[in-house]
């Protein structure tokens, strides 16, 4: 059974910082590329960032310079740092692994940034 388990997500003020964690169970770790997206109020989904499984990572022009998405395969966890957070960076992000036809879906974790 598949489980990507998050963690990390919550309020905080503009300029802040957050870290948010995904554990996965249940797939060969190491062979997935992982990603986030995540999806505010009245808008669609969007990635946010992705690190392939060599480690490769590419990011949304929103968030470059800001967050850092990185990888722990020991611990088969994929972590999203995120960095002089604004207003607009509030949504619910949801972790996602993807190996060709293999997607998985985390539940989705709320973030917002407010004072």
């Amino acid at each position: 059974q598949v489980q990507l388990v998050e963690s990390g997500g919550g309020l905080v003020q503009p300029g802040g910082s957050l870290r948010l964690s995904c554990a996965a169970s249940g797939i060969s770790f190491t062979s997935y590329a992982m990603a986030w997206y995540r999806q505010a109020p009245g808008k669609d989904r969007e990635l946010v960032a992705v690190i392939s499984s060599s480690g490769s990572t590419k990011y949304a022009d929103s968030v470059k310079g800001r967050f850092t998405i990185s990888r722990d395969n020991a611990k088969n966890t994929v972590y999203l740092q995120m960095n002089s957070l604004k207003p607009e960076d509030t949504a619910v992000y949801y972790c996602n692994a993807n190996y060709g036809v293999n997607i998985y879906w985390a539940q989705g974790t709320q973030v917002t940034v407010s004072s």
